[in-house]
């Protein structure tokens, strides 16, 4: 799997398994990518090589880093000190985000009322745990 950013500054590559992918609806995902729902997936840390740019880093509290470009914004990962075994990619950083659709919803129950995405796909209020 490869990606990267709007600009192609910052780039990624990974041989791991997808652990799994996922829309997010959480608030904070939300305004961090301007965005009404993003899409994730999972892959273990250590099979993500990062290429050009070092990514940017903004710590959004004291578990949470979110990666980006520092040329074009993009939004690329985020890293949680609670998830120690993946990184979690945006899915619209792929090359080819088609080849990973998400299998389940994630903070359905913070949902923007007006988004209604019509999928047989898993919901959870909060996480998968």
């Amino acid at each position: 799997m490869k990606g990267h950013c709007h600009c192609g500054a910052v780039r990624w590559q990974s041989d791991g398994d997808v652990a799994w992918s996922c829309y997010c609806h959480c608030a904070d995902c939300r305004r961090n990518c301007a965005a009404p729902v993003t899409a994730f997936f999972g892959l273990p840390h250590q099979s993500v090589v990062w290429s050009g740019d070092t990514p940017r880093i903004y710590r959004s509290s004291n578990r949470v880093e979110r990666l980006f470009c520092g040329t074009c914004g993009t939004q690329m990962a985020y890293r949680n000190a609670d998830d120690r075994v993946n990184i979690h990619l945006y899915t619209a950083t792929l090359e080819d985000p088609s080849v990973l659709p998400p299998r389940f919803h994630v903070f359905h129950a913070a949902r923007l009322p007006w988004l209604n995405l019509q999928d047989d796909l898993r919901r959870f209020d909060r996480t998968t745990d």
